[in-house]
């Protein structure tokens, strides 16, 4: 078994370090309207867990060209380290090897300009601004973190900037003082812990509303001024409704405000912790349902991704997946449940179009992605569309009563942790009693979409006649259940039955119907992911 556990960790691509812990991070940062160069210190509190630690490693991407940042001086614990800056990593060695439970203060002063994870330009509206962008690992561009969903840490950003500037990032603000030379000095502390691409840092002009609370916690609304109107229509709904329906459905809501941020650096939604990311052409003033989901989306992230991370990015599934079906949760909620089919059969007819462009070679769950970058973490059909509904067949397969055991188990034993999708099977399997290895692995390990096909005839003598196949596929065959509904004349609801496929052989069943038959559908209560071809004989 040793020797299995340590091949499996030789080719993990990213080299955590599970004998330190970083506690906080505090950026001190300087902004300027002269230059894009930043000027930084991060004070970082770090824990060593296990004895014998001497060198402390840090991501942090050096200077190449014109972008990058250079290290001019670390303390340790108030002291002059030697280091080493190789490969966008910082080594410093320690003063000697570190004992079990023992706590640092590492100090790291830099400067330069970050190639991405903080963009610096004018928004739509031609103005300057800052906006950082770190998922999923371009933090290090421009902090020295551990740039790594498996170390939450707290963390503050004390940012110096022109007078015109206000600030926004994680947590509460909790100074914000005039300076001479017409500067000033903004500090925001979060004290929950988070991942680092979940840190944010706004610096522009805004104009900011106080839209009230949730249960104690301030919902805030941060637009440039020229979209002040707008801005604050559009974002004060549904953003109330969201937090009371996860809080209610879920557990609570982990962080000390929501801000809905306009943002020049995304194109559509990043879910910092408590201090969301909207795209620059997010303000239309009319409320559009598409921009009203990602509202939804992101809100749906402070749970999952945020509060429950993922520990590594190949089950990247638990934050996206999960943000994309508790986002159709909700819609069913809020817009009843014709909203949420409609939703659920554009993201299976989105799957279905990936498929037949790109074939069958992908799967949700990775394993150790080398690069770790956004093409790899997350194609969209597959991440968030096909994980999506897995969580809904997962739902129909355990029933509603163990489902929603399961979720809030599992979001209350890695509240503000990090988790693996062995860790959600777990809970899965305890709420419902069943062994759910096979179907994690059918869809979550493996690529490919169903595809059925078959025919009915209605006789006289009342027998409905039903024929099902499942055609071979470059994915290959699944094992599944086809539920095929007839309506009789008069009635809205089908009488279901159930098929069973696990190969390419026809199955035919017969059913005695007493009435005349309206139509027939496969997957009446649409709770399959799958193709479907089905008609007369």
């Amino acid at each position: 078994m040793l020797l299995v556990i340590l091949a499996f960790l030789a080719f993990d691509v990213y080299p955590k370090n599970y004998a330190v812990d970083i506690r906080n991070y505090a950026f001190h940062l300087t902004l300027s309207d002269e230059t894009d160069v930043i000027h930084g210190r991060a004070e970082i509190d770090v824990r060593f867990v296990q004895a014998g630690e001497s060198v402390f490693r840090l991501d942090l991407v050096g200077r190449s060209g014109e972008t990058g940042m250079t290290v001019s001086e670390i303390l340790v614990d108030g002291v002059a380290a030697p280091w080493r800056h190789e490969e966008n990593q910082l080594f410093i060695d320690l003063s000697g090897p570190s004992a079990a439970g023992q706590e640092s203060r590492v100090s790291v002063t830099y400067s330069g300009v970050a190639a991405t994870g903080l963009v610096i330009g004018p928004n739509k509206h031609g103005d300057r601004s800052f906006f950082s962008d770190n998922w999923p690992n371009w933090a290090h561009h421009w902090l020295p973190t551990v740039d790594h969903p498996y170390d939450k840490a707290t963390n503050e950003m004390i940012v110096t900037a022109p007078a015109r500037y206000q600030v926004v990032s994680n947590g509460l603000q909790i100074e914000e003082t005039n300076l001479p030379g017409g500067r000033k000095l903004t500090h925001w502390k979060n004290s929950v812990p988070i991942a680092t691409w979940l840190f944010s840092l706004a610096a522009a002009e805004f104009a900011v509303q106080r839209v009230g609370d949730f249960r104690g916690k301030e919902i805030q609304t941060w637009v440039y001024p020229q979209d002040r109107d707008a801005g604050f229509y559009d974002f004060a709904v549904p953003t109330p409704h969201a937090l009371e329906f996860y809080s209610d459905y879920v557990g609570p809501y982990a962080y000390e405000k929501l801000a809905n941020i306009q943002s020049n650096s995304v194109g559509g939604g990043m879910e910092a912790a408590s201090s969301i990311f909207y795209g620059d052409r997010s303000v239309t003033g009319n409320r559009d349902v598409r921009w009203r989901n990602v509202i939804i989306h992101e809100v749906a992230h402070q749970w999952f991704g945020n509060a429950v991370t993922e520990a590594d990015w190949d089950d990247v599934w638990l934050s996206e997946s999960f943000a994309t079906y508790f986002t159709l949760l909700f819609r069913e909620h809020a817009y009843g449940r014709e909203d949420f089919v409609a939703g659920l059969k554009d993201h299976r007819e989105g799957v279905w179009r990936y498929v037949q462009e790109n074939g069958a070679d992908f799967r949700i769950i990775h394993e150790n992605l080398d690069p770790i970058e956004r093409g790899t973490v997350t194609t969209y059909a597959v991440t968030y569309l096909r994980g999506a509904w897995v969580l809904h067949m997962l739902r129909s397969l355990v029933g509603d009563e163990a489902w929603w055991t399961g979720i809030r188990a599992y979001y209350a034993e890695f509240y503000n942790g990090s988790a693996t999708t062995e860790d959600f099977l777990r809970h899965m399997e305890s709420a419902s009693g069943m062994d759910l290895d096979a179907f994690f692995d059918q869809w979550l390990r493996r690529g490919g979409h169903p595809q059925i096909t078959g025919d009915w005839v209605h006789g006289e003598d009342g027998q409905l006649n039903l024929r099902l196949q499942q055609l071979e596929t470059e994915g290959g065959f699944f094992d599944l259940t086809v539920e095929v509904g007839h309506y009789i004349d008069g009635s809205d609801q089908p009488s279901i039955s159930p098929v069973r496929l696990r190969d390419g052989e026809a199955v035919s069943i017969s059913v005695l119907i007493d009435g005349r038959i309206d139509r027939i559908v496969l997957d009446p209560r649409t709770v399959l992911l799958a193709n479907f071809s089905f008609g007369p004989r």
